[in-house]
């Protein structure tokens, strides 16, 4: 999540950057319709994954059975959400999953959660 945000700013910056020369520059130093166009798609394509990012872990968040699940890691990127980290049960894994297919946008879940056991506390 922080490389994410962390892309979206550095991208969101990339443009201005540009114009914020103080020489002046000639027509051949001057980025192209196309690649002020990439430069927008990469900053659209970066914003909507992050937005998309929130939404599972705010949906995850927001489900009883699952707002106590802190272990989990969710990325996404172009509608493809990726899980990633530990859950005690089958049934959380496959829960998860339910819930972050449900999430407007998901075009597809990648489920690579592990299931292990919650480790018993020794006094």
């Amino acid at each position: 999540m922080k490389r994410l945000i962390a892309a979206a700013v550095a991208a969101a910056f990339a443009f201005p950057a540009f114009a914020q020369s103080t020489a002046p520059k000639t027509d051949s130093q001057l980025p192209s319709a196309e690649e002020r166009a990439k430069n927008r798609d990469t900053v659209s394509s970066t914003a909507a994954s992050a937005t998309l990012t929130t939404k599972v872990k705010t949906a995850l968040a927001s489900d009883a059975g699952m707002s106590t699940m802190t272990n989990i890691d969710v990325d996404s990127d172009k509608g493809v959400v990726t899980l990633k980290g530990k859950v005690d049960s089958a049934e959380a894994k496959k829960k998860a999953e339910e819930i972050a297919k449900k999430v407007d946008g998901v075009k597809s879940v990648k489920n690579e959660l592990r299931v292990e056991a919650k480790k018993e506390k020794s006094s």
